[in-house]
């Protein structure tokens, strides 16, 4: 169950840290946040060292749709609303800024890079649609409301934002991550202040960056409830049609669409990590009625960790720990967020400052909705019997019979029926 990036994309190799040292700056984590704030110190010659558990980009980041783009989903009305017309060109500002930097990158590298249009389109509300192109418009982009794409069902219009892109990851960070500073199948055990602990000896790190993708630091920031994790589920298909587009529904687990090569990749099937839903098998079902001659050569799975109001943490980890810093929530954006986080953090943690900052501060207010849900399941799966327990924070554990894993519906841990670790938070295997 591999997906195509990870089989067309050779990634460099780096040593076990079998010492103790000393850096400036430590960055926990190795998929594509962790190596693109790496990238962006060691251009500005910042002493830096990343560590990262297993291999670098073996997890989320290797089973993206790879959609670069500033249109996520109905984002930018919901900014508006909520937290000002200020707050809405920030989030547009961070990111158009995070899809030049990549188009900037990859004219040096082979990555399949390609400029495409964007839709966010619904089948059964246009107002919602009207709404965002009018935040969009207020915000200096470029968007229009469409009535026609090229997709097998009746929609009711679609949101359109030119000159978005799409890429191969891995291939994108197999270059950029050559010559930098890390050390793999390296885990990190225990923090002591400023000494991290880890399997291959002691870092003393003047200031620590955490993207592990659900920070693994308990002690601060209450990300334990500030976050949960969603499931989403990728197909790929030969035989189907070019859509010249990357295309995504409106609704909360909706279906998208994009080509890569002679591919179309639908997503979908999308659910609460250890909650029912559609899975792989609606995604099937689905495709076999609209493209019947397609035939089915890869599919994957993902995990995205979705903050309480749409808007990623990324900056100080608490209000009380300056010399520490985290990126996650990235709510199934990650290619555009991991880039903004990327830029935000390295001059953060080398003294300058940004004008994104309050924006993404992970010490902004959690008072939304999502909280009470969020503190519901906790308090039901820590009250409810079960064999096994996450080893994370004690929660119940739920089979998954699409994917044979053992899925935690608090935070998101998931681990091999044998108990091995699928993703965190959870830092151990099930004893």
């Amino acid at each position: 169950m591999n997906s195509i990036w990870k089989n067309s994309a050779e990634m460099p190799r780096f040593p076990k840290l079998e010492k103790n040292i000393r850096t400036d700056i430590l960055i926990i984590g190795g998929g594509i946040a962790g190596i693109l704030t790496a990238f962006f110190l060691d251009k500005k010659g910042a002493d830096y060292v990343l560590v990262e558990k297993d291999n670098i980009c073996g997890g989320v980041t290797e089973n993206t749709t790879a959609k670069i783009t500033v249109q996520h989903k109905l984002i930018y009305s919901k900014i508006l609303k909520e937290k000002g017309i200020d707050a809405a060109r920030d989030y547009y500002r961070a990111n158009t800024e995070a899809l030049r930097k990549y188009a900037e990158l990859c004219s040096e590298t082979d990555c399949d890079f390609e400029y495409r249009d964007s839709y966010v389109f619904s089948r059964e509300n246009r107002d919602a649609l009207e709404q965002e192109v009018h935040a969009l418009k207020k915000i200096g982009c470029k968007a229009e409301l469409v009535n026609d794409i090229p997709l097998p069902f009746c929609v009711e219009g679609a949101v359109k934002i030119p000159g978005q892109a799409q890429f191969n990851p891995l291939k994108f960070l197999s270059s950029v991550s050559k010559g930098l500073n890390i050390y793999e199948n390296t885990k990190v055990t225990e923090f002591l202040d400023d000494i991290v602990i880890t399997s291959g000896g002691k870092i003393k790190a003047k200031k620590i960056i955490i993207t592990t993708h659900f920070p693994i630091l308990n002690k601060h920031g209450s990300y334990f409830i500030k976050l949960y994790q969603s499931r989403s589920y990728v197909i790929a298909l030969q035989n189907a049609p070019e859509l010249n587009g990357m295309y995504i529904e409106d609704t909360e687990n909706g279906l998208s669409f994009r080509n890569f090569k002679d591919l179309l990749l639908i997503g979908g099937g999308g659910h609460r990590t250890g909650k029912k839903g559609g899975n792989f098998t609606e995604l099937r079902r689905f495709y076999k009625k609209a493209y019947p001659e397609a035939k089915e050569i890869a599919h994957w799975a993902t995990q995205d960790c979705m903050s309480l109001d749409g808007i990623p943490y990324i900056g100080q980890y608490s209000a009380r720990t300056p010399s520490l810093y985290t990126a996650t929530g990235f709510n199934k954006w990650g290619m555009t967020s991991a880039m903004a986080a990327a830029r935000l953090l390295s001059d953060l943690a080398t003294g300058k400052s940004s004008p994104y900052e309050k924006l993404f501060s992970p010490s902004r207010s959690i008072l939304t909705p999502q909280l009470a849900v969020n503190s519901a399941e906790a308090i039901t799966s820590l009250l409810t019997p079960s064999v096994r327990r996450c080893p994370h924070m004690g929660c119940r554990l739920v089979w998954n019979k699409e994917e044979h894993s053992w899925d935690c519906p608090c935070h998101g841990s998931r681990f091999s029926e044998s108990g091995k670790l699928l993703d965190n938070p959870s830092n151990n295997d099930l004893l």
